[in-house]
């Protein structure tokens, strides 16, 4: 996995100073910030749905449902459905179980981070599909009807809430990508995405959301997932 230790704090350098306003009294960035959302969702949108529309046929083929749907928590703490390819074989859980009785050192890895390297349940194309972040392309519509924003932290799962120490989170809708995806990707703690989302919430501005737009498009090109 790729991963430049500089980057953060490169990143961070590069960005405005935290604003001393509360997300309150940004209410018209917050504005123009969905605004921009909808723009840019319904400009990609025909490229995506075409993209997607061969995807899901790929998963089809696979011999699983092209589409998978699971609870997470938004702003505020409201629970919606994401979208996503399914990436994952049938009884995944089943699956994940055996894998931590057979390897404990998996077991400490997902305590950790909720992830694996080497996880079981994905399949030979979801693999590809993670690899280059595709998996994600249908939360442009999650994004569309406001569930999600282009940048912001990650969706995470409710159960995953005990997990997560930090409360900027709930502050903000989740986004496709931020912070810590253009950083640390699939390495980080859930305390490390915390501090992330923290600084993000800081950070908030036009400028901060196109850089780290750019820096995702980078990161996707090398492969390396969301």
């Amino acid at each position: 996995m790729w991963r430049n230790p500089k980057l953060g704090p490169q990143l961070f350098a590069t960005l405005p100073a935290p604003y001393d306003e509360t997300l309150r009294s940004r209410s018209s960035y917050l504005k123009a910030k969905r605004g921009f959302d909808i723009l840019v969702t319904l400009l990609i949108g025909p490229l995506i749905l075409a993209i997607v529309t061969v995807l899901a046929l790929l998963v089809r083929l696979d011999g699983e449902k092209a589409f998978y749907f699971q609870p997470r928590l938004g702003k505020g703490g409201g629970v919606f459905c994401l979208w996503k390819l399914r990436t994952m074989v049938p009884d995944s859980e089943r699956k994940l179980q055996e894998y931590f009785e057979a390897d404990p050192a998996a077991r400490s890895e997902w305590d950790r981070t909720q992830k694996l390297r080497n996880d079981p349940r994905v399949t030979r194309l979801g693999k590809y599909l993670r690899k280059y972040s595709a998996d994600e392309l249908p939360q442009l519509l999650n994004v569309l009807i406001g569930d999600m924003s282009l940048v912001g932290p990650r969706p995470i799962l409710p159960e995953q809430r005990r997990h997560y120490p930090g409360t900027a989170y709930f502050t903000m809708r989740p986004g496709l990508t931020g912070l810590w995806q253009i950083n640390e990707r699939n390495s980080c703690t859930f305390a490390e995405r915390a501090a992330y989302d923290t600084r993000y919430a800081g950070l908030m501005s036009f400028s901060a959301d196109l850089l780290i737009l750019l820096k995702t498009v980078l990161v996707v090109l090398r492969g390396t997932g969301i």
